[in-house]
């Protein structure tokens, strides 16, 4: 059977249009907040190949999307490497600082796969109870936006610590960013092994750099990365997020290579399907409030973005992410909704 999304990923859009969300596995469904509360950390729950499987596909039988998309964390990827990372109720996640060479010498590859092991197996348990039409997805963190938890010991609001490194000691901080290169596209590789359909890499923080930056710490490692997987699976859908990066959307598309886009909600339509579209598949880009909202206002977005993207490749999402306040009916409105409509 076709698999929609894998298809329109690849720029073979059909009559309708697939759809999938980020977040979809998350603390809005009461039946993922009762699985979440069996298990005693949130790394724990991340690694546990049972548990990750039944709230990745919680919301598929829900929702009926066209793609599942495997539920971790993009801080696996430092932990794998020895860094020591913990979520802290009602903070979020906590790691120990790195910002010295003696701390990137305490990174390694070495036992990197054999520590997030569980992730791989959780995708070939998905893969597995997938309906065989529907696509998976496998996910990372991209190097600058992982990289600003690994030197601040937290997330922030600025990203100050990691930009103070990146400025003050360029070779130290590039060291960073090439192990994550490494480690990034050694764990999207094993994904796709496992069974992932198409990856998508996410740089949640790339606004906080001016351009000269965003060239360095956000294109030239999601490149190297882009590379790297594609010289082992080069037919492999590669979903890139630069969110909010405005106009450098454009250059990210074209340097960096990737198959498609995931648009922030900022980004206007016209310019998308004009500017962004016409090189690749996009992604995008409703509001997460305006689901939380509901009602025809919610619809009244989502008919807009369908419509004014119509003409090219498209999946639609949102612009970042399910809150945990979004209500489950409105989630079902909006699938229902997007699965009906034809262009």
């Amino acid at each position: 059977m076709t698999k929609l999304l894998l298809e329109t990923l690849k720029g073979q859009p059909g009559e309708r249009v697939p759809f999938w969300f980020m977040r979809q596995a998350g603390r809005y469904l009461s039946e993922y907040k009762k699985v979440r509360a069996t298990t005693k950390s949130f790394m724990d729950f991340c690694y546990s190949p049972d548990k990750a499987t039944e709230v990745t596909l919680q919301p598929i039988h829900r929702f009926n999307m066209d793609g599942a998309i495997l539920f971790a964390d993009i801080l696996v990827v430092p932990d794998g490497l020895g860094q020591n990372v913990w979520f802290e109720t009602g903070f979020g996640p906590k790691l120990d600082p790195i910002t010295t060479s003696e701390g990137l010498d305490t990174l390694s590859l070495k036992n990197f796969h054999t520590k997030v092991g569980n992730v791989y197996e959780t995708l070939r348990r998905v893969k597995a109870a997938l309906p065989s039409h529907i696509t998976l997805l496998g996910f990372a963190g991209a190097p600058w936006t992982v990289a600003t938890y690994m030197v601040a010991g937290a997330g922030s609001k600025d990203h100050a610590a990691a930009k103070y490194w990146g400025y003050s000691e360029p070779e130290k901080f590039q060291r960073l960013l090439d192990i994550l290169v490494d480690a990034t596209s050694e764990y999207l590789i094993k994904q796709i092994d496992a069974g992932a359909d198409a990856v998508q890499i996410f740089d949640s923080w790339s606004a906080a750099l001016p351009e000269p930056m965003f060239n360095k710490w956000v294109i030239e490692p999601t490149k190297a990365i882009i590379d790297k997987v594609r010289a082992v699976h080069p037919d492999t859908p590669i979903i890139g997020f630069p969110r909010l990066a405005g106009m450098m959307y454009e250059n990210y598309i074209t340097e960096t290579g990737v198959n498609a886009v995931s648009l922030d909600s900022g980004i206007p339509l016209g310019y998308a399907a004009e500017k962004l579209q016409s090189k690749v598949c996009v992604q995008g880009n409703m509001e997460s409030q305006l689901v939380v909202a509901g009602g025809q206002a919610m619809l009244n977005e989502a008919e807009r973005i369908l419509t004014a993207l119509s003409k090219g490749p498209h999946v639609f999402n949102l612009g970042h992410g399910f809150v945990p306040e979004t209500p489950v009916e409105n989630v079902a409105v909006l699938s229902k909704f997007v699965h009906e409509f034809r262009r």
